[in-house]
């Protein structure tokens, strides 16, 4: 008989994500554990516990999940998961703080849709945040020319710099958006994704109309006003213009799609790690 699905969420935060929890439990998760606050020296006995009350052949019925807002503090933690693991004795574990991973994925994704990707120029607002750091590498690894933006330019370069470490092949520059001339940047982008903080306008609609071979528009800001200015937040795929545009609700219908499917995916085999990349790669097939 096979045992019930368990998914453990650790959750960095002073309570446990609400958001993530319920989702957990529409993917088809039997017992969820929930727990809040913690930190790395707590990882290890967490892991220990789900690791050692189960045989090797039955570990893949459990799974761990990695949330809270803070992206940095979810991937030490991921690490202490990691080095917990030993020979057999592991379980797999999805790494998704704040969403940024499966909301980058979704985005590049719809994108996707549209654009080959590898023949793309690809300009990301608000890119050295935790969803624009990973949109900006996902893209990257579809072989699209990306250019990461920031206020500040020696942030954007620290982005830049960071990804090329991950594969020196990927083609990267950086901009900033404090400078006056800061569109002649992206000029020539064929992809312009927004992934900023909430509430704030990253590009106003005559910078936009500047933008000459703009084929896709993705505002990923579900707050008002719109980080790209004119884009609908439930807009998914509309054509504006002759660009077609992607809201962050529009987005976010995927993205759901996304999580639930990883979630899934982990208690198919108990070795499984799940970060950006392969939670792009579960919506690929998702969306053939």
């Amino acid at each position: 008989m096979s045992k019930p699905k368990i998914l453990i969420q650790l959750d960095p935060d002073d309570q446990p994500s609400v958001f993530d929890s319920v989702v957990a439990i529409d993917s088809g998760v039997d017992q969820l554990f929930r727990h809040h606050s913690v930190q790395n020296s707590d990882v290890e006995g967490l892991v220990h516990g789900a690791i050692f009350t189960r045989g090797p052949k039955d570990l893949h019925n459990t799974a761990i999940f990695i949330g809270g807002h803070n992206v940095h503090d979810g991937e030490a933690i991921l690490k202490k998961v990691q080095s917990a693991f030993f020979g057999p004795m592991s379980v797999s574990v999805m790494l998704d703080s704040n969403g940024a991973n499966t909301t980058a994925a979704a985005a590049v994704l719809s994108a996707s849709k549209h654009i080959d990707l590898s023949k793309a120029k690809v300009a990301v607002l608000g890119g050295t945040g935790p969803v624009g750091q990973r949109i900006a590498r996902l893209a990257a690894r579809q072989g699209a020319h990306v250019a990461v933006g920031s206020r500040l330019l020696n942030r954007s370069e620290s982005v830049c710099d960071e990804l090329s470490q991950i594969d020196s092949k990927w083609s990267l520059t950086s901009f900033a958006t404090q400078s006056d001339n800061w569109i002649d940047s992206i000029r020539d982008a064929t992809v312009l994704f927004a992934a900023g903080a909430a509430g704030y306008e990253l590009i106003s609609s005559d910078e936009l109309q500047e933008l000459s071979e703009l084929k896709i528009a993705i505002d990923l800001n579900a707050v008002p006003p719109a980080g790209i200015a004119g884009v609908d937040v439930m807009a998914t795929g509309n054509e504006v213009h002759g660009t077609m545009v992607y809201g962050a609700i529009g987005v976010g219908g995927l993205k759901m799609k996304i999580h639930k499917a990883s979630l899934g995916k982990l208690f198919t085999a108990n070795n499984l790690v799940l970060d950006a990349n392969e939670i792009y790669d579960i919506g690929s097939e998702l969306i053939g």
